[in-house]
Formats: structure tokens, sequence, C-alpha cells
């Protein structure tokens, strides 16, 4: 006999940590999801509670199955950390405050209308989609309960990152709030070789030149002592320099 569930019992809802759709359809997609996550990663390092995903499944409403998957997206007031899905009720209902969107020649207008209407209905201040093959910029702000489309997004800084936006003819640049341009893992590591390199040489300098203060001491101290032992044998044959 089939089990009857009780009067108040609701069945419990699946909310999958996968939605079946790879993180990306190419490797221009795949580059600039991950540029933008881990330059935003090292710009809040320091800050506990600033949770950073790329490709994170977002619900919003509990008891719905109703969710998306900014490429990336960053929740202010969030505790960094693991996480299957981000399920905005047991974040203390704080929703992500910045998505990006970076298009691929798959999306199509409707499925951006979608999320546009998505991210507006449930709280993003600051909505960012990049197209690399068109090199087109589009970016949105929230005034008073929806979001507006920004007018130039050229020279525009983020109000809640702090980070400026500069379209070139070949790309698009982001740079961080003290002014350093984001960069690539390879462009990372190899200013991390680069200034590992220079603090070795610095190294080798001080140490080159400890040697030589080192010697000059040397020098000094057995130039003492020879002049102290020319006044011994000075003095031993009756001549006084003080009375020089």
């Amino acid at each position: 006999m089939v089990q009857q569930l009780e009067k108040n019992q609701k069945p419990e809802i699946i909310y999958p940590d996968s939605d079946g759709k790879p993180m990306s359809d190419n490797t221009e997609q795949y580059k600039w999801i991950v540029i933008i996550k881990e330059n935003l990663e090292i710009i809040f390092a320091a800050v506990a509670e600033v949770f950073i995903a790329g490709d994170l499944l977002w619900y919003p409403t509990e008891g719905s199955r109703k969710c998306q998957a900014p490429d990336v997206m960053v929740v202010f007031g969030r505790e960094k950390g693991k996480r299957g899905s981000y399920k905005q009720w047991l974040e203390e209902d704080i929703p992500p405050q910045v998505a990006f969107e970076i298009l691929s020649p798959s999306n199509t207008k409707s499925e951006m209308s979608d999320k546009l209407r998505f991210y507006q209905s449930h709280g993003v201040e600051e909505y960012y989609i990049y197209d690399p093959d068109r090199l087109k910029l589009t970016g949105y702000k929230r005034e008073g309960g929806s979001l507006k489309a920004i007018e130039k997004m050229n020279g525009w800084i983020s109000p809640r990152l702090g980070i400026r936006f500069e379209m070139t003819k070949e790309s698009l640049e982001l740079y961080r709030p003290n002014g350093q341009r984001f960069l690539t893992s390879v462009e990372l590591e190899e200013r991390a070789i680069a200034a590992e390199e220079q603090a070795q040489q610095l190294q080798e300098q001080l140490q080159q030149t400890q040697e030589e203060k080192q010697q000059l001491e040397e020098q000094a101290t057995e130039a003492i002592s020879r002049i102290q032992a020319l006044e011994e044998i000075l003095r031993r044959q009756g001549i006084n320099l003080d009375d020089l």
C-alpha cells in the first residue's frame, strides 16, 4: 500500500547543483569568465564576507527551481566557502549584487532577455554583459526598482566593485581599484616570477654590500692594529707621538 503524505507535509524539493549545460561554449568565453572571476577573488581576498563564484546555480526562492547561473556573480555580506549552489534563503536572503555574462554565439536574444528580467526581479544591483566576438560591452545599474542601461560604459567604474571598464579596438580591459589591469593566470605567473627574481637580485646585492662592508671593517681594523704596532715600536725607541 502506498503511504499517503499527511495533509500539511510537503514533498521534498530537490535543487540540482547542475543544469547540465557546459560552463562555456568556447575558449574565449571561458578565458573571460576565468579572468573576471579570479581577478575579483584577488581584489577581495582579504575581505571575509565577499563570496565570488563562476557558473554557480542561484536559486532565489525556496520552493521554486527557477534559477540562473551567472558566468560570474559577486555577493557582498556572505562568507567565502564551498557551495554546490547558491540557495538564497540559506544565505540570509542576500542576493548576488553583481552579475557578469560573457556572450557566445549560442546565446539568443530571448535567452538574454530572460536573464535580464530574472536579475531585475531578484535584486541584482549591477549587471554587465560582454560580447568578445562583437567587442560589445553593455551594463545595467539598479535605479529604483529596475535595472537601467548605463549610457557610457567606456571608463565606467563599478560602484560595488570599484573596477574600471575600458574598451579598446582590440578587446575589453578591466582595471582594479589600484589601477592595475586585470591579468591572465599566465601574466600573473610571469609577474610573480619576475618579482621573485628581482627579490633574489636585491638579496644578492645586499649580501654583496654586507660582504664589502665586512671587508672594509676588517681592513680598517688591520690598519689600526698596524698603526698601534708602529706607535709601540716608536715608544720603545723613546719617541712619543703625542710630543710631536
